[in-house]
């Protein structure tokens, strides 16, 4: 199973044309809206709206934990690996360090958006699961993964570096995508063969 989490001002929209190729390659999908978000890709944030308000990108962990445990509740079986945007890209590392049991790690556009500066570095230095991190075509966007992405131990992580990329998870939308999905696709056939082989 792929949980896709949305980036800032977005929800479950963002992955909307994504999900379906995520199934294709033997993923079942969740898409949630985290209480940090808003309304984009033509749909309302439910989540975002039920909360009242203007969360912190942290304040979304929950979030994510409770995607992950309704996936095992659920009964889902084989592995299931964690799909960031922007600061939800951030929050899958803290997600990863809890839980070895998370397959892989897909991060686009990761960063230390928190006010805990350095946060994620030390998140990152705990996940022992594969790492697949990507950005928008902006070095300063590129170095601060590459940095994140120093701290993994995991002896499989990838960044990859597209040309005109997009921030997010968008890398994976548009006509411009092909590249970053090859990319993707190598390295989930590698990490999580059952699911994407």
């Amino acid at each position: 199973m792929a949980l896709l989490f949305h980036q800032a001002g977005s929800n479950r929209g963002e992955y909307q044309t994504i999900a379906p190729r995520f199934q294709a390659l033997g993923f079942d999908t969740l898409r949630i809206d985290q209480r940090s978000g808003g309304n984009a890709f033509g749909r309302r944030n439910e989540t975002a709206d039920g909360a009242g308000g203007r969360a912190e990108f942290l304040a979304a962990l929950p979030d994510l934990r409770a995607a992950l445990a309704w996936a095992r509740a659920e009964g889902r079986r084989g592995p299931v690996v964690v799909v960031g945007s922007s600061y939800s890209a951030s929050l899958v590392f803290l997600l990863a360090a809890e839980d070895p049991q998370i397959a892989a790690v897909i991060a686009f556009s990761p960063g230390e958006y928190f006010r805990d500066a350095g946060s994620v570095r030390r998140a990152a230095a705990k996940v022992r699961q594969p790492v697949f991190v990507s950005s928008a075509s902006d070095s300063g966007e590129e170095n601060e993964a590459a940095t994140i992405l120093a701290a993994v131990p995991a002896a499989t992580k990838t960044q990859f570096r597209a040309r005109n990329a997009t921030h997010g998870a968008s890398a994976l939308a548009g006509s411009g995508a092909g590249p970053t999905w090859s990319a993707l696709e190598a390295f989930l056939k590698k990490a999580v063969p059952r699911a994407a082989g």
